[in-house]
């Protein structure tokens, strides 16, 4: 017998226990809230999880029986921060409540599960990150078709979209990318190897009730309300159906209700969207920092300057999907333009968007009943500022077109923020069930249940002062007990007569105790009012919430408005913070920065210390090799030329004096790399995986930054795939532009023999024996790696440095740096264009022929390995 499954030959158990039971049995894999009264209970290995994550104290149910029943419990009115733990933590939670009045039941009370809280699907404040979406996603592989289906929602807004791809690595790049806190699978299905860190967010579910077409199809229809799936773009769409169909099911089995709040489906258009693939987000820091922290260091912490949730929603979306449709862009950069040109009215418009709330999380819990009188209330000042944001905007003024046509489109919702104002107290009571909602004047029968629960006391007094008049009684006192009430107390001394509609209850020692009808009868009013007061509260609690909730749409409409105004003036104020320029955008494949800048660099280091830096690409140089020591900056240029394309591309202004941008339809980076031993990929199987998918989804109008391909292999391996890499990018398209960071100066050789090549590096100063970092790029390859003075700086142990200092000259004595005579110009590795002319015909040895063309005054050491480990090869024996 197991304390989660007792058996109940052996274990006597209440008739709630079984219930509890049979109800735990129905919704295998949640944590069962059982609501008993004032608090939300749990029992046998429920119990045992619970108190252990939550640290509370775990007790038992039947402390004196040989067999016990752990329990732990939970106040209802402070329930969700302990769901908020056990929802971070991944667990599921089955919310059990009594859907019938105790006071009326007959034996036990009935009970049911009304929702079943997980990660995907939480609406409440306390369990989501205000700027954060959070999805749930549905995912189906037909490895047949090959072809995948991927749909999210996040349940809190109500949106919800997917797509279809044809390979399976990119459809988990995806989930990846949008980082689902729940992901649906179907049963049966192998989870990648090399994505085993989303197992704790996987549930499989039975592919024939889950992901069947047929019922999906159906599902979709209704909460669509749609006669065909040709109006969705899903018709064609079979795997994106089923995707779609496991997550509204899923939806309904959590949830137990309609899913009318879901926005229209569209599936994600990819074509509008330059691609930035999970890898590029991660590389380039977009929002979290490598070791995977968030805040100083990201260009999320640079760049944020929203104000509303929605604001930072719509931002995120951008950043992780930005435009490629240069119109688009144009018309989102010339509103930021003028935010950017209008400090007053920027920071007039910022001090109202501070003061609002989070409009489309707010609709969606009143629409789907989660709400609580303080999210009416949040409601109400949100929609008590919005026609001050809309007087900001004169029509007469010159505002950008763009702007104009989202602003036509305003709705005050003026009818609805009166609503509020008559109805609700500034202050309402946190529980709808409890009354102290209402503001005086909303409804006449509450009214007088207020006056009569308000004012009691004073209709008490007024009744004893009016006895105490008519009848001559200044003396008479009124008393309560629990035993008769309110009553009306004479002391004995009293001679006088007793008033005839005075109803004596109770002698005393030293008193009489009497009743009237009239009192009787207020008693009964003040009893009954209180209840009365709760229903009716309760009552017009819920048909609040049902008129408010039949605007949703109209608040969802705010909601984009409000976020691309947020969007735009949080743009406009890191341009205004950071001193950016507007970008000039090109249909060109040029690139050309002046005085460039890393955002995020810049944020940590300040401008004062920032060193900034010009970059040019175009037909005659669209493949920049940047050599230079580590620790120079040659990573930062790198990262910092993406990210000035990226904010181009979601019409934001730059960072640099001057820029201008070729649009790209991708973004690829491979910069860092460590070990990923959970998965047995070392260093190098990460870079060469990340280096294939460039190489194999790489574009035209692709940009590409690789920092030191082929450094986690031996040195002929890594000089051979990087030289090959930079190949296959010189002939791709004609030349796809790239940024290639090397310590390999043998491939500087590749200017003048490709097109399209243009070597750099950043400038080092050597002074005493030491070197300056000048941080600047500059024309030409790098005179050398100075690799020893880097670990110095580095703090290297003195001995040691100098020891490096002595194998160096002693090796640099055998030979000095060399440039490559290529014979095959399809071919440049140094040592395997020796081969002799067919028609020439040597005397000596085809050994002695290539020392005689050898020049050892331009010779490296790692050249001469190599030339003596291809003559060993070829002429060893």
């Amino acid at each position: 017998m197991t304390r989660d499954m007792p058996d109940k030959t052996s274990l006597k158990l209440t008739p709630m226990l079984e219930q509890y039971l049979r109800i735990k049995e129905e919704n295998p894999g949640a944590l069962l809230f059982f609501r008993m009264g004032d608090f939300y209970e749990l029992f046998f290995e429920d119990a045992e999880v619970a108190a252990r994550e939550l640290q509370i104290a775990l007790t038992s149910r039947n402390p004196n029986a040989e067999i016990q029943v752990p329990m732990c419990g939970v106040p209802h009115h402070a329930v969700e921060e302990y769901l908020r733990q056990l929802l971070d933590k991944g667990y599921k939670v089955a919310i059990c409540e009594q859907v019938e009045d105790p006071k009326k039941a007959k034996g036990l009370v009935k009970r049911a599960v009304t929702r079943i809280l997980t990660p995907g699907t939480v609406v409440e404040d306390a369990n989501l990150t205000a700027k954060d979406n959070n999805y749930l996603a549905a995912l189906v592989w037909d490895s047949q078709k090959q072809e995948g289906g991927l749909a999210w929602a996040d349940f809190s807004t109500g949106e919800w979209t997917g797509l279809v791809l044809k390979k399976e690595e990119q459809i988990w790049q995806w989930v990846v990318k949008i980082d689902p806190k729940e992901i649906l699978l179907p049963q049966g299905y192998k989870l990648p190897a090399s994505y085993s860190e989303f197992k704790a967010r996987i549930n499989e579910l039975p592919p024939t009730s889950y992901f069947d077409l047929k019922s999906g199809t159906e599902l979709i229809k209704k909460s669509q309300k749609v006669a065909t799936l040709d109006v969705l773009d899903l018709a064609d769409k079979p795997v994106l159906i089923k995707a779609c169909g496991a997550l509204l099911m899923y939806l309904v089995q959590t949830q137990k209700e309609k899913l009318t709040h879901l926005c229209p489906f569209k599936p994600l258009n990819l074509t509008r969207y330059l691609l930035l693939d999970e890898v590029t987000e991660r590389n380039l820091e977009l929002f979290k920092r490598l070791d995977g922290r968030k805040g100083p260091g990201t260009l999320w912490h640079a760049l944020d300057n929203t104000l509303t949730p929605m604001g930072g929603r719509l931002l995120r979306q951008r950043l992780s999907q930005p435009w490629k449709d240069k119109a688009i862009i144009l018309k989102n950069q010339e509103v930021v333009e003028f935010f950017f040109n209008q400090d007053r009215l920027r920071e007039e418009l910022r001090t109202y968007l501070d003061k609002i709330f989070d409009l489309e999380r707010l609709s969606t819990r009143i629409f789907l009943n989660r709400c609580t009188p303080k999210d009416f209330v949040a409601l109400r000042q949100s929609l008590s500022i919005l026609p001050q944001i809309k007087k900001l905007f004169n029509p007469d003024d010159d505002l950008p077109r763009y702007l104009r046509k989202i602003l036509a489109t305003w709705d005050d919702l003026g009818d609805t923020y009166e609503l509020l104002s008559r109805s609700l107290k500034d202050n309402p009571n946190h529980l709808i069930t409890e009354g102290g909602l209402f503001r005086q004047g909303y409804d006449p029968e509450l009214d007088q249940l207020i006056d009569l629960t308000e004012h009691g006391q004073a209709r008490l007094k007024e009744l004893l002062q009016k006895e105490q008049e008519q009848n001559d009684l200044p003396k008479l006192k009124m008393g309560y007990n629990k035993v008769f009430g309110y009553y009306f107390e004479l002391s004995k001394a009293f001679k006088g007569k007793i008033p005839e509609h005075f109803e004596r209850r109770q002698t005393l020692v030293a008193s009489e105790r009497f009743i009237t009808a009239e009192l009787k009868e207020l008693e009964e009013r003040l009893f009954s009012a209180a209840e009365k007061r709760k229903a009716k509260e309760y009552n017009l609690f819920l048909d609040l919430r049902e008129k408010v909730a039949g605007k949703r749409q109209r608040f969802l409409q705010m909601a984009d408005i409000l976020a691309r105004l947020d969007f735009w003036q949080g743009l406009a104020q890191a341009a205004r913070k950071w001193e950016w320029t507007k970008p000039e955008l090109s249909g060109e494949l040029v690139l050309d920065i002046k005085a460039g800048r890393h955002p995020a660099i810049e944020a940590v280091q300040g401008r004062a210390n920032y060193i900034p830096n010009d970059l040019y690409m175009d037909e005659q140089s669209k493949i920049l090799l940047i050599t230079g020591p580590n620790m120079a900056g040659k990573s930062t240029v790198l990262r910092q030329t993406a990210i000035i394309c990226i904010l181009a591309q979601i019409g934001s202004f730059v960072p640099a004096e001057k820029a201008v941008v070729g649009l790209c339809d991708r973004i690829f980076s491979r910069v860092g790399a460590s070990d990923n031993l959970a998965q047995g990929q070392s260093t190098f199987m990460v870079e060469m995986t990340e280096t294939a998918r460039i190489l194999r989804q790489v574009t035209k109008r692709s940009l590409v930054i690789l920092d030191e391909i082929g450094r986690g292999t031996s040195t002929f391996d890594g000089l051979s795939l990087a030289w090959a890499v930079v190949e296959d990018l010189a002939q791709k398209y004609g030349g796809i532009r790239t940024l290639f960071a090397t310590h390999y100066h043998e491939l500087t050789s590749l200017e003048g023999k490709l097109s399209g090549i243009k070597n750099l590096n950043i400038a080092v100063k050597e002074w005493k024996g030491d070197i300056v970092f000048l941080r600047r790029l500059v024309p030409g390859p790098a005179d050398r790696s100075y690799g020893i003075e880097v670990a110095k700086l580095a703090g290297v142990p003195q001995n040691v440095v100098a020891r490096a200092k002595e194998i160096l000259a002693d090796l640099e004595k055998k030979g000095a740096r060399y440039k490559v005579t290529v014979q095959n110009k399809k071919h440049f590795l140094p040592g395997l264009n020796t081969e002799p002319s067919p028609s020439a015909k040597p005397k000596t040895h085809p050994l002695i022929d290539e020392l005689k063309n050898l020049d050892p005054n331009n010779l490296t050491p790692v050249m001469a390995l190599n030339i003596l480990y291809d003559w060993k090869k070829r002429f060893g024996g």
